[in-house]
């Protein structure tokens, strides 16, 4: 994973692409993942269990619980 991410870095600096290094994230899926550290460039990318994409929030456990429970959060602050 690491080389391709190494790939990605190159790839972006020779089309003068640069990735916002501080908003990319890692998120380990499966109970056999060893949760190996990631880098862009020099930039340690951050390790989470929950990501909000598109509205959606993804967990790692891919269970949509969380989600679910904070839109239905939403809908009940707007009606009360």
């Amino acid at each position: 994973m690491q080389a391709d991410l190494n790939h990605l870095m190159d790839w972006s600096e020779i089309w003068q692409m640069p990735f916002n290094a501080s908003k990319c994230k890692v998120m380990h899926l499966g109970n056999e993942n060893n949760h190996s550290e990631y880098f862009l460039g020099s930039h340690k990318l951050e390790s989470v269990s929950e990501e909000k994409d598109l509205g959606i929030y993804i967990t790692d456990n891919l269970k949509p619980t969380s989600s679910v429970s904070k839109h239905i959060t939403k809908q009940a602050e707007h009606l009360g």
